[in-house]
């Protein structure tokens, strides 16, 4: 059984990493990060996440286009000033193009409970992306465990039905997030708030 201080080790080390070498990521591995994530605890067991692996240039560049005409909008809609506008289109279209994979994680309500009522339907779907997001902490963490590097970008969700029809998935795919990854370029560093700004203990 591996020590829980490597695990503690990877828990404390694993950063967000946007800049990656021009170097391929064997199939093999990324299959072991998507086992690792299948993995994660899920409401009834019910495993509501799919993943989309994207490696095909022309992909990303029209995913990176679609996605950036609705960011366009919406910050114009903003009021934002066109430079502004374009410097964050500019840093989307990095940060989707120039990974060497990207993965989108998707959510289904397909094989969850079906309730007759609005307060438990919310719920039920709340458990489904909860379970989506234990699965995304899973392929970070195994994939810093592999020596790569990897960034949770959430831009699907302003404009799912983009992301879905651009890739073509079924209608019941409601896209979450993105996780780029490949071989560490930077080594960036974070601090985290102390425990005891952030937790209170009821004993």
């Amino acid at each position: 059984m591996t020590p829980p201080r490597i695990l503690y080790q990877l828990v404390r080390e694993r950063r967000s990493i946007r800049r990656y070498a021009d170097r391929p990521v064997k199939r093999a591995t990324i299959e072991r990060l998507l086992t690792a994530a299948a993995w994660a605890p899920s409401a009834h067991n019910r495993q509501p996440w799919r993943f989309v692996v994207i490696e095909d240039d022309d992909t990303k560049q029209r995913l990176a286009s679609a996605m950036n005409a609705i960011l366009r909008a919406d910050l114009a809609a903003d009021g934002l000033p066109a430079s502004q506008i374009e410097a964050h289109a500019d840093r989307r279209r990095t940060r989707l193009t120039r990974a060497p994979i990207l993965i989108l994680l998707c959510m289904t309500m397909v094989d969850m409970h079906d309730y007759p009522d609005d307060r438990r339907r919310r719920a039920e779907w709340t458990m489904a992306t909860q379970s989506v997001a234990l699965a995304a902490q899973n392929l970070l963490l195994a994939t810093h465990a592999e020596g790569l590097g990897a960034c949770w970008l959430c831009a699907p969700l302003f404009c799912p039905d983009i992301v879905r029809d651009t890739l073509g998935l079924p209608e019941d795919w409601e896209p979450q997030a993105f996780i780029s990854l490949g071989w560490p370029a930077e080594s960036p560093t974070r601090e985290r708030e102390p425990l005891d700004a952030r937790v209170k203990f009821l004993a």
